[in-house]
């Protein structure tokens, strides 16, 4: 489960108290691990309410102390799309400076980076530096996530940028993908396809409460697990089985 907090800049601040009430009740209800990630980073550089990663990174120490003892449940997504289309070559210095941060702060935990281009990596910046970025690790306990929206509308666009990282044995998840979406349409049976094939991570966008002009992107309606959309009835059964 991939679970979205603020770090105050762009929507209300989620403090360190609510934060262990996620991770305590996410154990209590069987989750093997979670995924934490500061959204108000989305689309810096050119989304002018965004945030930068450094400042996501201080939300992060801030809210350490309930974080340490978590390493084994939790991964700490530094920041969802951290970079628009605007001076995305800025993404590789930033992600190494954040991930330099956190270490040095004393986090232990998996990290995972997101791509530039809003997550879609359009640009292949983050597929191009991807060594040098996990190098830049001294854990080497990070995982990279790529967005699958409509840049990813053909099958042989998900399996080469999929394969372009398990070749080189870098580990990545499909961090989020849906079935549509404003800048075109998404290969979604490929993408679920070769997830499968290539045994990496998937995560569908998102469970409920997505803004009117993207709405069909709820995989429920009324945040009611038993009142299903269309998405989410489809990703039940083709990504994970009626079960």
């Amino acid at each position: 489960m991939r679970v979205v907090l603020s770090n105050g800049y762009r929507w209300t601040k989620i403090p360190a108290s609510e934060v262990a009430n996620i991770i305590s009740l996410s154990r209590s209800l069987g989750f093997k691990a979670i995924i934490l990630e500061v959204h108000d980073t989305t689309g810096y550089g050119e989304d002018g309410a965004a945030c930068s990663l450094v400042q996501a990174v201080e939300y992060w120490k801030e809210i350490k102390s309930v974080l340490d003892g978590n390493e084994d449940f939790v991964i700490i997504n530094i920041g969802n799309e951290p970079y628009g289309n605007n001076n995305y070559q800025n993404w590789v210095n930033d992600t190494k400076n954040a991930i330099k941060a956190l270490r040095d702060a004393g986090f232990k935990h998996t990290i995972m980076v997101d791509a530039p281009n809003w997550g879609q990596d359009w640009s292949n910046t983050m597929r191009d530096n991807a060594q040098s970025i996990m190098e830049a690790d001294p854990l080497r306990n990070l995982v990279f996530s790529i967005h699958m929206y409509g840049v990813y509308n053909t099958a042989s666009k998900v399996e080469e940028y999929i394969k372009s990282f398990v070749d080189k044995g870098l580990p990545l998840v499909i961090g989020e993908f849906g079935h549509q979406h404003t800048d075109g349409d998404p290969d979604e049976e490929a993408i679920v396809r070769y997830a499968k094939q290539y045994k990496i991570g998937l995560f569908s966008w998102s469970w409920c409460g997505n803004s009117s002009y993207v709405g069909y992107l709820d995989m429920v309606n009324n945040w009611d697990p038993n009142n299903p959309t269309p998405w989410g009835q489809w990703y039940k059964t083709n990504a994970i089985g009626t079960k």
